[in-house]
C-alpha cells in the first residue's frame, strides 16, 4: 500500500456519516471560525515547506564548502528565522482570533431567545415567554440572529454544533451565550463536547433549522396542551402513564403528569430522536428504551419499567400520539 493510500485510509476512518466537520459550514459564526482554521493551517503548510526545503538543501550541500559562513550571516539567520518570523505570525494569528472572537461573540437586536439546560444527561429546552418545552431538539429559524442561553444543572456541560458555532461550556451557576445565525435549513448534529460522567458519550442533540414561516407553525402547534387520546390504545396508555410512576417524572401539559425529572414529553410524538438523539423514535426503540433504558444508555436515571406487554404496548401507543 501506497504511502498516500494508507494517509487516505486513516483519514477516512476519523469520521463518519455521523460525524459533521467544522469545516461543513452553515452558519456565518462556523465560517469566522473555519476562517482563522484555514489560516493557522496555511501558515502550518508554508512552515513545514520552508524548515523542509532547509534541511533538504542542507542535505545536498554536505560539507563540500570547508569554509565557513559569516557569523554575521549565522545570526542574521538565527534573529530572522527563530525571531522575527515567528513573531509576526503569532502577531497575526492573535490579532485575527481576537476579532474573530469578538465578531461572534457580537449581540445583535431581535434575536430570539433560547434557553437550555444541561441535564444527566439530556438537554432541555425551552422558549421564553412561551409554554414550549421541549427535549433534546433546539428547533430554530433560518436566517435570525439566536441568543442560546446556556446552564447546568448539575456538572459542567459543552454545547456543541460543529457547523453551526464553536462550543460554549455550560458551566453551574454560571449563565453563558452562543450567540448565531443559521443560514440554511436543515437538521444540525450537536453533542456535549466536555467529559461529563458516565452518559456523557450518549448525550447528543440536533438542531433543526427551519424557515421562519415553518418555524412560526411548529412554535404554535407546540403552544397547544396535549390533546386526548383518540385510540382506545392510546387511552389506554395514559392510564397506565398517570397510574405508573411515569407522571412522578416526566410533565404533560393538560394532564396529571407533572413531573420535573426526566423530560418533558407534551410533544413527544413529534421528535425524531429519543435517549438524547442516540436512538430513532421508532415503536421499538420506545418500548426497548421504557423497558429497561439501562441496557441502551447506562447511568441515566430512568429505571425500569416492570409492564405487561400490553400495557407496553398501550403506554408506546400514547406517547406516540402525543404532539404528533
Amino acid at each position: 500500500m501506497t504511502r498516500s493510500a494508507l494517509l487516505a485510509l486513516v483519514l477516512a476512518s476519523c469520521g463518519s456519516g455521523d460525524s459533521p466537520s467544522m469545516l461543513d459550514t452553515h452558519a456565518g459564526e462556523a465560517r469566522h471560525i473555519a476562517g482563522v482554521w484555514w489560516l493557522m493551517f496555511g501558515i502550518a503548510a508554508g512552515v513545514y515547506l520552508v524548515v523542509a526545503t532547509l534541511i533538504f538543501w542542507a542535505l545536498l550541500r554536505g560539507r563540500r564548502r570547508q569554509h565557513r559562513t559569516s557569523r554575521l550571516n549565522e545570526n542574521a539567520f538565527i534573529v530572522v528565522g527563530g525571531v522575527l518570523v515567528p513573531v509576526v505570525i503569532l502577531a497575526l494569528l492573535a490579532v485575527v482570533t481576537v476579532t474573530t472572537t469578538k465578531t461572534v461573540r457580537t449581540d445583535e437586536p431581535g434575536a430570539l431567545r433560547i434557553e437550555v439546560v444541561g441535564k444527566r444527561w439530556w438537554w432541555e429546552v425551552r422558549y421564553p415567554g412561551t409554554k414550549v418545552v421541549t427535549a433534546n431538539e433546539v428547533h430554530v429559524p433560518t436566517g435570525r440572529p439566536l441568543d442560546i442561553q446556556l446552564d447546568s444543572d448539575n456538572v459542567i456541560h459543552s454545547f456543541w454544533v460543529p457547523q453551526l458555532a464553536g462550543k460554549v461550556d455550560m458551566i453551574p451557576g454560571q449563565h453563558n451565550h452562543l450567540r448565531v445565525t443559521v443560514d440554511d435549513p436543515g437538521t444540525y448534529l450537536g453533542e456535549c463536547a466536555e467529559f461529563c460522567a458516565v452518559g456523557h458519550a450518549h448525550m447528543r442533540f440536533v438542531v433543526i433549522a427551519d424557515p421562519p414561516a415553518e418555524f412560526d407553525r411548529w412554535m404554535t402547534r407546540r403552544e397547544q396542551a396535549a390533546t386526548n387520546p383518540v385510540s382506545d390504545a392510546a387511552a389506554r396508555g395514559q392510564v397506565v402513564f398517570q397510574r405508573e410512576s411515569c407522571a412522578g417524572c416526566h410533565t404533560i401539559r393538560g394532564t396529571a403528569a407533572t413531573g420535573v425529572i426526566g423530560p418533558d414529553l407534551t410533544d413527544f410524538g413529534s421528535r425524531k430522536w429519543i435517549a438524547a438523539a442516540t436512538l430513532r423514535n421508532t415503536k421499538a426503540n420506545l418500548a426497548a428504551w421504557i423497558a429497561n433504558s439501562q441496557t441502551i444508555k447506562p447511568g441515566n436515571l430512568m429505571p425500569p419499567m416492570s409492564l405487561s406487554p400490553g400495557d407496553l404496548d398501550a403506554v408506546v401507543a400514547y406517547l406516540e400520539s402525543l404532539g404528533s
